[in-house]
């Protein structure tokens, strides 16, 4: 098997085209080829946690993560290298900051899977600069152009909010369900008593509705939510704020980098890593949460029925309960005890 994603297998087909230039690598990256690739200079900005830890350990401070980049990040990088996200919305800011900052006549490169919607790029910037196809290949479009007007950006422009049963949610693009609470979250709600106590942990927080609906009839709990995702945790922190509520948020590759014990740690794992479907994340989660549980302390996720999650929470912890579930989902809950194994 490769190495390499198709997106980057498609980069290689053109690799004597970057040896000579100041590349930053961005958008959807899956892979270490941006460390890998010969040019004059590589940097790299991404969106996700977990693509800034396997890239920075090979490029240090050249590769950063974030919401937004800055003219630090940009350095001085004449060739943009953009991996296509399944999300158009999350492209669009994504490139709009980038445009913005790097110089006029800037080399443009984008690619990506042709399912993903790559070929929207050629619309999407069709005022900033004209892009053609220059090549087709493992199922992706690599598409060429020169930045002929830097866009402006206005970050605050991104912003969204909904309302939901009093509370006021804040969104960005590439946040899961940014447009309204998906009905898994709404079913893994629904299992919550009123006077929830304790410490609580939201692993894949997204705009922090989950923690954030916990806590307004349960006062007591105090709230951690973490993300691998740079919009998604700008949503939590302003989700948090907009409703009167404080919380630890922080960047963490499923558990990676939280600390200490909980009594409740919750979650609505993605099943995704772009458009492929992985579950490696919510084993991560089952299998980790044990050493962050406290004694009695338990585990509730909500998955998509036909996920095989029972038989990792059985091995783990050695039992398991459903607590909810309609045609779709089931919510799951597992206690740690003496079954559960560390």
């Amino acid at each position: 098997m490769s190495a390499w994603c198709p997106a980057s297998e498609v980069v290689l087909r053109h690799s004597d085209d970057f040896t000579h230039r100041r590349v930053l690598f961005a958008g959807d990256l899956q892979d270490t080829l941006p460390a890998q690739l010969e040019t004059a200079r590589s940097r790299v900005y991404t969106w996700q946690y977990h693509h800034w830890q396997l890239l920075s350990a090979q490029m240090d401070d050249r590769a950063r993560f974030g919401l937004q980049a800055d003219a630090d990040a940009i350095g001085d990088s004449d060739t943009l290298v953009y991996y296509w996200p399944k999300n158009k919305p999350e492209a669009q800011y994504q490139l709009m900051n980038l445009l913005s900052l790097l110089p006029e006549g800037c080399d443009i490169f984008i690619v990506g899977e042709n399912r993903s919607g790559v070929r929207s790029a050629e619309q999407m910037l069709a005022d900033y600069a004209t892009l053609n196809k220059v090549d087709s290949a493992r199922r992706c479009g690599f598409y060429y152009g020169q930045l002929e007007t830097r866009p402006a950006f206005d970050p605050e422009a991104w912003w969204g909010e909904y309302h939901h049963d009093g509370m006021t949610i804040k969104t960005l693009p590439g946040v899961f369900s940014r447009d309204g609470l998906d009905s898994g979250s709404q079913l893994l709600l629904s299992t919550f008593m009123p006077h929830t106590k304790g410490k609580v942990l939201d692993v894949g927080c997204g705009a922090g509705v989950l923690a954030v609906a916990l806590a307004r009839h349960s006062p007591k709990v105090r709230l951690t939510l973490c993300d691998v995702s740079a919009p998604a945790l700008a949503a939590s922190r302003a989700t948090l704020a907009a409703n009167g509520l404080e919380g630890n948020v922080l960047a963490s590759n499923v558990l990676s980098d939280v600390q200490g014990r909980f009594d409740i740690i919750l979650s609505n794992p993605p099943f995704h890593e772009g458009r492929e479907t992985s579950l490696e994340a919510a084993r991560q989660l089952i299998r980790h949460s044990v050493r962050h549980l406290n004694s009695g302390g338990e585990l509730r996720i909500v998955a998509n029925a036909f996920l095989p999650y029972p038989n990792v929470l059985d091995e783990v912890f050695g039992s398991h309960e459903v607590l909810a579930q309609n045609g779709r989902f089931k919510v799951y809950r597992a206690i740690y005890g003496r079954g559960a194994r560390r």
